[in-house]
């Protein structure tokens, strides 16, 4: 999976304040990402969030080329 820092994943199931859009803030082993509801930041491994990842709202990629 193609991630990048910036781009804006949704996941599967919501975070507890409803919001279901994270940014991704740090890639690598473990990615640190962002919840777009209440700014609350959470480190999950790689293996994790790639299995959660519903799909890819936005990204860095797609915003250069507009």
């Amino acid at each position: 999976m193609n991630l990048q820092i910036g781009d804006i994943v949704k996941l599967k199931k919501s975070h507890p304040c409803g919001s279901f859009e994270w940014e991704i803030l740090r890639t690598g082993i473990d990615f640190k990402i962002k919840c777009l509801g209440c700014n609350h930041l959470v480190m999950v491994p790689r293996k994790k969030i790639e299995k959660s990842i519903k799909s890819v709202v936005s990204s860095e990629q797609n915003l250069k080329n507009s």
